[in-house]
């Protein structure tokens, strides 16, 4: 194989992976107004939750009860972790930095985007 077909399969490759990237990014950019908002929902809840005085009166289940909002935005938030968000929100650098493991066999690395940086060659005397 020869320089300049190496060439095209690295310009291939990269081409390829910036695709992917960039294909995850919508996506990924929902999970992450989802898991902001349920998160908020969560926190809000949560204070007007401790900030009730009946909350220390009553059992946990009845204060539970009291303040579905916090219940149900709680129940949401640890089924989208189940889900595994938590994945999803960093899809596009799990999938960089599995593909920087490998490419430094090659001497070579690539950003956040997929764009590949070549590494200087060692010389060996």
């Amino acid at each position: 194989m020869n320089s300049l077909e190496q060439a095209e399969d690295l310009k291939a490759f990269e081409r390829r992976l910036t695709e992917y990237i960039a294909c995850l990014q919508p996506a990924t950019g929902r999970w992450r107004i989802i898991l902001i908002v349920v998160s908020v929902c969560t926190a809000t809840g949560a204070w007007n939750w401790l900030i009730d005085p009946e909350t220390q009166k009553v059992s946990f289940f009845t204060s539970l009860w009291n303040h579905p909002f916090f219940t149900i935005s709680c129940i949401t938030l640890i089924g989208l972790f189940f889900a595994g968000i938590h994945k999803r929100v960093v899809a596009p650098s799990i999938i960089a930095a599995r593909c920087r493991m490998v490419l430094a066999e090659y001497n070579m690395s690539c950003d956040d985007t997929g764009k590949l940086i070549l590494k200087p060659r060692l010389h060996v005397q």
